[in-house]
Order: C-alpha cells, then structure tokens, then sequence
C-alpha cells in the first residue's frame, strides 16, 4: 500500500514539474518610467525597452529567412546596437536574433512613429522588384515575424471559437485575396480586405505591452506583450503625424510600378494588477489548442497501458513459475528426455549472432542515445529548459550526447566481446562513426538543400566545424576510453555453456517466425507513444510551443517498460518454439516501433500539413529519417538488454545436466 502511494507522489510531481517554466535563479529585468528617476527604487531599473526580431517562418514552407533576407526597416548605421549571443542550439534550429529600429521608452505612449520607407521602381526590375515579388510571394505563403520584448515573444491574439483566443507567437507579415474574393489566413480580420487578387501587407504594428507594478518599490514588470498587424495606406509620409488605425485604404502591394511602403509603429503600456512576473507565460501556454484534450489523452494512453502490462507481467510471471518448478522435478532420465519447450535450447540459446559486431554497435550507439534523452528530459522537468530559455532544449541533448561516447564504447566493447569478437578496432571505429555518420550524411545533404535556398535554417560552415569538432575532438576519445574499460572487464560469463553442434530448429508456425513476431512487436510500444508524437509533430512542424515535458517524461517510462515487456513476451514465445535466434530478433522487435513512427509521421504529412513543392518533402522527410533512426536505435537497445536480462535469469534459474 505504501509503494502505491509514494509511486502516486511521483507521478504527481513529475506532472506538476512539466509546469516549472522558469530557470532557477533568473532575473527578472525591473522597467521603471523615464519620469521616475531610478533612484527612487531599491534596484536598478531600465527605461528603455529593447525590440528585437528573430527569423520568419510559415506553416507552409519549411525554408524559414533571416529578418534582414526581406526589405523592411533594419537599424541605421548610426544607432549602437548590439546583437544578442546566440548558443549551439539557437544556431542549428535556425534562429537569428537580431537588434531592430524600434525604439520603446517604458511608460510612454506613442500615437504613432515612422520609422522608414522602402521604394520600388519600376524601371529597377533587377533590384527592388525583386524584392517586392519574394514578399509577395511570401505573404502568400502566410509568413509570419517573432518579434521579442524582455525575452517574451510578441504575440498575436485572435479568436478561434466563441469561448477561447489563440495567442500566435509570431503575427503575419501580410495576407491574400484571392480570384474568387475568398479571404487568406488574416485577411478575414478586416472586411476593408475586398479586392480581389490582391496581396495586402502589414506595415503597421500596434503594441499593447502590458506590465505589473509592485506597490512597494514602484520596481515595472513586463507580463505580455500583444501585436495588432495593420495594412494602412500611410499616403503623403512627408506630412505624416498620426495613424489612422480606421483607415479605409489598405496597403496593397503594386507590381511594375513606382511605389512605396511606409512602415510605422505604435506602443501603449497597460497595467496589469492580476498577473506575477512568474505566472506571465500562462497565457500563451494556456491559449494553445488541444491543451485539455492532451491531458485526457494521456492520462487514458497511460491508464490502457499500465493495465496491459500488468497483464503481460501477470502472465509471464505464471506460466515462468510453472516452467522452472516442472524442468527442477525432472529427475529421471525418462523425463529429461521428454522435455520440452525453452529448456531444450539452452546448449543454443548463448551462441553468438550471425553479424555480432554489427550488433553490438547498434547497441552501443542505442544506449549512448538513451542517456542522453533521459538527461535533456530531467533537466526539462526540473524547469532549466523552459521556452525562454531559447536553444537550450538543442543545446543541452548534443552536449549530452557529445559527453556520452564513454557509455557507447563501454556497452559496444563488453558485447562484442562475449561474442568472441576479435577485431576490436573496428568494433570501436564503428561504434565512433557508423551511427552518428548516418545521422551526419543526412543533415548535410537537408543543410546543403537549405543552403542553396538561402534558408536561415542553414547551419553555418563555422557551426559545422565546431559540431565536427565535439565529434572528433570530445566524442570519439570518449567512445575509445569506454572501449578500453569495457575490453580490460573480464568476458560476461553466461549461466549455461553453448554447445558445439548448432541445434536443428523445428519448423515454425505462421505467428513464431521471426518476421511476423517483429512487426507485432512494435504496435504496443507505438500505441503508447502515438498520442505524444502528435503534439511533437505540432511543435515540430507547425511552430507551435511545447512544454509538457513532465507528460513526456511520464510517456518515455511507459514506453521502455512496454519495449522491455513486449520484447520478452515474444523471445519466451519463440523461445518455446525452441528457436534460439533471439539476439537480432530482441533488438529488431522493440526497434520496429520506429517504423511505425515513420508511417504515422508520413500520415501527418499528407493529412495535417499545408505544404507542397520537392524541396519541402526533402527537408520533411529527411529530418523523419534521422529522428526515425535515432529512435530505432534507442527502442532497439531496449528490447535487447530486457530480453539478455530475461534470457539469463531463466537459464541461471533451471538446473541443467
């Protein structure tokens, strides 16, 4: 009774710590009105509040672009601004943060600001028109900015049914009439959007940034900040003053012509007496669509699951115990030669796999990626990789993985060695390049891709060279440290000795051969998984936020208990078929769940995205391959070492002569 209720406040914990956003011992930044000198507070507070932008990117397309890759407004060359440090993990997702011409005094109002304007001939068709087409085009494919204020995004609010508002972390750039007058994406926002065949841009931004304010120190807190996207047709900009928000002309973009965009801002600070510093990315989180049906999803996927396992360890447990006491009674020589089922095979069950050395780098590499997830998602739960702590998520796992090659090479070592392999270099040559330069080729050719298309997703030469250099430089010395302590441990010795004569195995059944049982093997583990993988898929693929790492955590136990339970079943089921080719079979059953993720993963393409063109498909489609890869190997590895457990400790248990 005790062991349920502190398993209850595990769970418990585990799930309240999904919430934990914020990284243990960061400051919030204190804000204070320029009227105010700063004086008068107990801390240091700053006036002005800095904008900056970061990359623009579309459900629609998979090449996202660097701010300064469209024509709007940058920094003159005469302002001082600095960009902020980008980390690894900022680097390889794409992000390019950089410092903006919008300037923001805390406490003020702006009415409105021009802040530049951009002209197009017609006669420059090389140039500007070039410039006004790839926005065009791009408005079309709904593109959208993120914008940062205070390390917070700046959000776009709509509604998406009578009861509820979506806040977007990123607003569009423009929007499209089409022939038949039928409105895009937000262009339904406005009915003064009534021109057909039209493309209408964004070119004024309303800000509503709203702040808590202590009563004590009068010490400024920024809680949100909400964006108004506008089309204005600003007209003469040399006499210009104010906005007019209510403007009965939009701004819509004209091709093979003079013209030209005026891009204007404005900002109005509201309090908020409700929401705390610490609660101020509830909103965001709070708004995100499917939030409650997640919860009920998994709870049931966890509840189905823990019963099916229960089930599956009831009936093992049983059928085992009858086993072992019928095979220990066996006294006569009668009745050891009426034998059978598993016990048969014990002179077989040990001998080594065709391919051994294979084997064991799969299961090096498959451990090495184990740790690492089980590590990146601790520290996840524990609130160091909240959303604003922007890259770290990336940063976190290859540092890991980097730091892992010792685990790899050990594990690689010790198996290869009870196979009786004896080309040990290259077994740690293998296990250093094979799986990681699988993963290495593909991100090359999808990075080579995004490259050529001038996508800021494109990891630069240098970051590639640094990313090289973790892998040669910190990986490998520590995969072949591992792989030293693993060969100097003396060989694993098995409970039964292997014969010499490979044993004839009988023929098999429909549902005992190897191929039928692999594919069976992988839908329990999937269908634990499935629910995830969807919300996985959404942040992935659709720029959506993710933060439910406490559910995640929760999903990956399920999923190992149900690799490991799922993959003995089947070896104990052959097994008594008195097939004792379990070593590939064990890795290949709880590995099959990858295949599945594949499928599912070509379901959501075609079923969910909005995507079309080969180069979108490539860049899709390669990256599933490697997180299809990755996760073959990690489920593999444990299906192997729950079946290698399971193979030795009933075969250590039975007496045999």
């Amino acid at each position: 009774m005790m062991s349920k209720f502190y398993l209850f406040i595990v769970i418990f914990a585990v799930v309240n710590l999904s919430h934990q956003l914020y990284l243990p011992g960061l400051a919030p930044v204190v804000y204070c009105s320029a009227s105010l000198p700063s004086d008068n507070h107990n801390t240091i507070c700053k006036n002005e509040v800095k904008l900056y932008v970061n990359r623009l990117d579309s459900e629609e397309s998979f090449l996202p672009y660097e701010y300064h890759h469209f024509d709007f407004c940058e920094p003159e060359d005469d302002m001082k601004v600095v960009d902020p440090v980008e980390n690894l993990g900022q680097v390889v997702f794409g992000e390019r943060i950089r410092a903006s011409p919008y300037n923001i005094s805390f406490g003020n109002k702006e009415s409105c600001r021009k802040v530049c304007t951009k002209q197009y001939t017609k006669n420059d068709k090389d140039n500007n028109q070039k410039k006004l087409k790839f926005l065009k085009k791009n408005i079309g494919l709904n593109y959208q900015q993120h914008w940062i204020i205070d390390n917070m995004p700046v959000t776009w609010c709509y509604p998406v049914d009578e009861k509820q508002n979506y806040c977007s972390t990123g607003f569009p750039i423009g929007c499209y009439v089409d022939k038949n007058l039928e409105k895009k994406n937000a262009c339904v926002i406005d009915p003064l959007f009534n021109t057909k065949d039209t493309y209408y841009v964004f070119n004024h931004l309303h800000l509503i940034i709203t702040y808590y304010e202590q009563q004590e120190d009068k010490a400024s807190y920024i809680i949100s900040i909400n964006a108004q996207p506008r089309s204005i047709d600003h007209g003469n900009t040399a006499t210009m003053t104010t906005c007019n928000l209510d403007s009965i002309h939009p701004m819509a973009i004209q091709l093979n012509t003079d013209f030209d965009i005026t891009y204007s801002f404005s900002y109005e600070f509201v309090e908020d007496k409700t929401t705390k510093w610490s609660s101020r990315w509830d909103y965001i989180l709070n708004s995100m669509p499917h939030t409650n049906i997640q919860w009920f999803s998994i709870m049931n996927s966890l509840v189905i699951v823990l019963f099916l396992s229960g089930m599956v360890a009831m009936i093992m447990l049983r059928t085992l115990h009858k086993d072992i006491i019928r095979y220990n009674q066996m006294d006569s020589v009668e009745d050891a030669q009426e034998e059978f089922g598993w016990k048969l095979v014990h002179g077989d069950v040990f001998r080594p796999p065709a391919r051994g050395m294979l084997l064991s780098v799969l299961l090096g590499s498959g451990v090495q990626i184990g740790i690492m997830v089980v590590i990146t998602l601790v520290f996840a739960c524990f609130g160091f990789l909240f959303p604003g702590n922007r890259g770290a998520l990336m940063t976190c796992a290859m540092v890991a993985y980097v730091f892992l090659g010792s685990p790899a090479g050990y594990i690689s070592a010790r198996i290869y060695k009870m196979f009786g392999g004896e080309k040990w270099k290259s077994n740690v040559l293998l296990t250093c390049f094979f799986c990681p330069g699988v993963v290495f080729v593909l991100f090359f050719l999808l990075n080579l891709v995004l490259w050529i298309n001038r996508s800021s997703a494109a990891v630069p030469f240098t970051t590639l060279l640094v990313l090289l250099l973790m892998w040669f430089g910190v990986s490998v010395p520590l995969t072949f440290l591992g792989a030293y302590f693993g060969y100097k441990r003396m060989v694993i010795e098995n409970p039964v000795k292997t014969n010499q004569i490979p044993r004839q195995i009988p023929e098999a059944s429909f549902y005992t051969k190897p191929l039928p049982g692999i594919i069976m093997g992988g839908i329990l583990p999937f269908g634990c998984i499935f629910i995830q993988l969807f919300f996985i898929l959404n942040s992935i693929w659709s720029h959506q936020m993710y933060y439910m790492f406490g559910f995640l955590f929760l999903v990956l136990c399920i999923l190992i208990i149900t690799c490991a339970e799922a993959t003995i079943l089947l070896c104990y089921f052959h097994l008594c078929a008195e097939d004792y080719h379990w070593w590939w079979r064990s890795f290949l059953t709880s590995g099959f769940t990858a295949f599945y993720m594949f499928l599912y993963s070509i379901h959501y393409y075609y079923t969910k995205m909005n995507v079309t063109g080969l180069t979108n498909a490539f860049l899709y489609f390669g990256y599933t391959l490697i997180m299809t890869w990755m996760f073959f190997l990690f489920t593999g590895s444990i299906g192997f070492l729950a079946c290698f457990w399971f193979v030795r400790k009933i075969y250590s248990i039975v007496k045999v002569d």
